[in-house]
């Protein structure tokens, strides 16, 4: 495929891009000089096809408005061979930041970059790699991340993951890293606030201006205070060498905009009102910081533009759940962000947004609670839950109009709404569609929230647990809000994989804090189970896990302790039994927390509680690589130690385990099978 300038020139307008077009290589004539303290938050690269891909940098002046650098793009990394040349603005309106797309790019190619101003001041050097052909077959390889706060950890993920690349034959390094969201937290805990979370420490992140004050956290409301928040996160030499290292390819999730807001809403545990201003605020700091393909406002690249809005409260929802009024609408779309990229003939990656289009959550009306004293359990009857996930529609339309658990009843609050729907109906049609036109071998959804339930069987709890005992038959639904718990939409998704005969259908997910391996299947027992895909989430890189919580907040007397946390006589710390009750069930966890017997604990295990899981590790951090091929996915979790301080070894530390899940292609109509191996460490519970 040879690209043409013209068409590179139209595909460069269409999202406002300033550009350069290589050509013939030649020896640099920059009189450039390292100069990194003059560009705070290092480069980096984004979004690469087979010809092209956008590079970043930030730096600021403390004079004028507007000034230019030379960007060079070469073969080498000595700039012997500089192929691309050009100059790129950078303004006080755009916080200093530049975005410049490279175009005449060699497909599956290596290459170098870097910025200088016009005093001779350069950026550190970058490396990034286009993305192969469509018709390539060779082998693509990425990893995949989330949740990277920097408030109350270190990022030792990068730096294992930027160790073992350097030491990777070629054709075994990564082509790219894929962040599935909260690449930052605007919830800032400031170092003299109190004491940390858990066994953490506070590091200083930023100081917001014009801050909301929620509990101990101090929370953006402006440009220049989500502007603060990245030029922090940003700031972490880990961070900053693993942008220089590989382009990466981002979508977002809660954090990057409010904690539980959706949409334009504004949201905390504290209080929920409108915030259409403070939604564009956030869109424009993530362009502003993240290179990727997404038009922004202004039609270029070089700044995000105006979008006037104002903090309206949303009163009505339309069936697809989205927020009819108008500055909601507005501010939503001042951004959009999901995209699809192709790399070889292996892999169609598919991105979504699963906040921005989200409807209100079915979840939090209080009535369920005359249910059941549901904070005793930390569970909810999964079958309640579809109830008011389906609204209107459930039961081919006849909701019924009462909810009801052990003899109790209570009025359906969801009996009159739509479905509920995360990707809204704008985006999963656009999705839909891309799954059913894709080519690629494997088709990848990624998602920044976990596609895979979370439930229990409580039904087998110890005799005299509970005053009430669950009913026989009933499954637990143990934390809900993402696609978990989404069974209309998943289902809607995976009946299309399954009806449309696609094959290599999985998704790779974020958000949870933890790793999971499984099958994508819209129903579990006592439903058919019908594994059509697979469904893979990675740990975080530094956010507090189930797991550390558990140890903190669940006292030693409390009688559910064992479905959480096992404490081994003379162990520094209490084993993670959370694993074992999603994977296993509860009478595992009771017996494991008396006899310290694996064996004998999961002879205990229900088959019908987690058919869809082989993996969960509630506490685990690092990261996760894929490998594609024409008849293969292999993906590799590396967990490391809770990272809350900065290893000092070049190799970010020790591991904690490093698994490896491999499944072959499978023909349509057939269920997809993962094949486990510990290569590295223990994984405990988790299995």
């Amino acid at each position: 495929m040879k690209l043409q300038r013209r068409d590179f020139i139209k595909s460069a307008v269409a999202i406002g891009a300033s550009l350069a077009w290589a050509g013939p290589s030649r020896s640099s004539s920059m009189r450039w000089r390292e100069a990194r303290d003059v560009y705070p938050q290092g480069v980096a690269s984004g979004d690469p096809d087979p010809n092209s891909v956008i590079l970043w940098t930030r730096r600021p002046f403390s004079d004028g408005q507007r000034h230019k650098l030379t960007v060079e793009v070469a073969e080498d990394e000595a700039f012997n061979r500089v192929v691309a040349q050009t100059r790129a603005s950078v303004s006080a309106a755009s916080d200093w930041t530049t975005r410049v797309l490279v175009g005449k790019l060699k497909p599956a190619h290596t290459y170098w970059y870097r910025f200088t101003d016009a005093d001779g001041n350069g950026s550190r050097i970058g490396r990034t790699r286009t993305a192969p052909l469509p018709s390539d077959p060779r082998p693509v390889k990425f990893a995949f991340v989330s949740c990277s706060g920097t408030n109350e950890g270190k990022l030792n993920g990068y730096r294992r993951m930027i160790f073992e690349d350097q030491r990777a034959r070629p054709e075994e390094q990564l082509d790219f890293v894929l962040h599935l969201g909260d690449f930052i937290y605007e919830v800032v805990q400031y170092p003299e606030d109190g004491k940390p979370r858990f066994d953490r420490k506070v590091y200083e992140v930023a100081r917001i201006p014009d801050a909301l004050k929620v509990s101990i956290f101090h929370i953006p409301t402006t440009v220049e205070g989500y502007r603060a928040v990245w030029k922090g996160h940003l700031a972490d030499p880990d961070l900053q060498d693993a942008r220089a290292r590989w382009p990466f390819v981002c979508t977002w999730d809660n954090h990057e905009f409010s904690w539980q807001g959706y949409q334009s809403i504004l949201k905390n545990p504290k209080f929920e009102q409108p915030g259409q201003t403070i939604k564009v605020a956030a869109n424009q700091a993530w362009f502003e910081f993240i290179p990727a393909r997404v038009k922004a406002p202004s039609g270029t690249l070089d700044e995000f533009g105006s979008v006037p809005v104002k903090n309206v409260k949303i009163e009505k929802f339309d069936d697809s759940g989205l927020g009819q009024e108008p500055n909601n609408i507005a501010a939503i779309n001042s951004l959009i962000v999901y995209r699809a990229l192709r790399y070889g003939r292996h892999l169609d990656l598919l991105l979504t947004d699963e906040r921005s289009y989200r409807g209100p959550n079915p979840f939090e009306e209080s009535t369920t609670d005359k249910l059941a004293d549901w904070g005793d359990y930390g569970m909810v009857p999964d079958d309640v839950l579809q109830v008011l996930d389906g609204g209107r529609a459930f039961n081919g339309g006849n909701p019924p109009a009462e909810l009801e658990f052990n003899g109790a009843k209570v009025p359906n609050p969801a009996k009159d709404n739509p479905p509920q729907t995360i990707l809204g109906g704008k985006q999963k049609a656009w999705f839909k569609d891309q799954l059913k036109r894709s080519t690629a071998t494997w088709k990848i959804w990624g998602s920044s929230q976990c596609t895979l339930e979370q439930r229990a069987d409580p039904e087998n709890f110890p005799a005299g647990l509970v005053k009430q005992k669950w009913p026989a038959g009933r499954f637990a639904n143990v934390a809900g809000g993402d696609f978990g718990s989404a069974w209309v939409e998943r289902a809607e998704i995976y009946d299309l994989v399954r009806d449309a005969k696609i094959t290599g259908f999985a998704s790779v997910a974020g958000d949870l804090h933890s790793f999971w391996a499984g099958y994508a299947s819209a129903q579990l027992p006592p439903d058919k189970f019908e594994p059509i895909g697979l469904s893979f989430t990675g740990g975080s890189m530094t956010s507090v896990g189930g797991a550390e919580a558990n140890e903190y907040v669940i006292k030693k007397d409390d009688k559910y302790r064992p479905l959480y946390l096992a404490d081994r006589p003379g162990a520094p710390k209490p084993e993670c039994t959370h694993n074992m009750m999603l994977r296993h069930g509860v009478r595992s966890c009771f017996e494991y927390a008396k006899s310290f017997d694996r064996a004998k604990a999961l002879a205990l295990s229900n088959p019908d509680v987690a058919p869809h899981l082989e993996f969960v590790d509630i506490g685990g951090h690092g990261y996760a690589t894929v490998r594609l091929t024409s008849d293969e996915m292999r993906t590799e979790f590396v967990c490391i130690p809770r990272p809350i301080t900065r290893a000092l070894s070049p190799d970010g530390g020790p591991l904690r385990y490093r698994v490896v899940h491999t499944a072959k292609m499978w023909r349509a109509g057939e269920a997809p099978r993962l094949i486990q191996q510990v290569l590295e460490g223990d994984p405990g519970l988790s299995i």
